[in-house]
């Protein structure tokens, strides 16, 4: 009965143990997520902050550049792709495409002295600028900590865990390779 007793103490204790690692690493694992959806939420923000800017800065290029149509239109269709994205993976998409556009506008610009000297659109610019520059920052937090729920749900023995209670990865915010190049203007 000694000996009996004994191992169904060591399975207890051995449940008991197994049960603390995986509520543990459970929880780790929602800490983890949440703070993903944490860092992509201050992005979202600066995102739409940066796209409330576009109508302004547009509007006020648009008396100066009066032949630069098609950039202006470029500006505001991408503009609405990323204000009308659904998911994070379309948003970081229309990022993509809103930054080039963005950069095509701002060298547009370049072109018309009266414009840059414009008081309003250095207030816009320095705003763009800034908003342009904590989405960076912010950008940097959120991979830091999508690359942390990463290598938590790879990692073994939390891996099994993840897959146990169907943990799926994030998207890391990655500028696409269009984005990489400067942007080409010919007058």
């Amino acid at each position: 009965m000694e000996g009996w007793m004994i191992a169904l103490i060591v399975i207890a204790v051995i449940v008991v143990l197994i049960l603390l690692f995986v509520g543990t690493t459970y929880n780790s694992l929602v800490v983890l997520r949440n703070k993903v959806k944490d860092q992509w939420a201050q992005i979202d923000v600066l995102l739409k902050r940066r796209a409330d800017l576009i109508p302004n800065l547009v509007e006020t290029v648009k008396g100066y550049a009066t032949h630069e149509s098609e950039t202006l239109e470029n500006v505001i269709a991408a503009r609405n792709k990323f204000v009308g994205a659904k998911t994070t993976e379309e948003e970081i998409k229309a990022d993509g495409e809103l930054s080039r556009a963005l950069g095509r506008l701002m060298a547009v610009a370049e072109a018309y002295p009266d414009l840059k000297a414009n008081t309003n659109f250095i207030d816009l610019q320095n705003n763009l600028k800034e908003s342009e520059d904590k989405i960076q920052y912010a950008r940097q937090f959120y991979n830091d900590a999508v690359l942390n729920y990463k290598n938590k749900l790879e990692v073994f023995p939390s891996n099994i865990v993840a897959s146990l209670f169907k943990f799926k990865p994030e998207a890391f915010f990655e500028i696409d390779e269009a984005s990489k190049e400067a942007p080409k203007v010919q007058f």
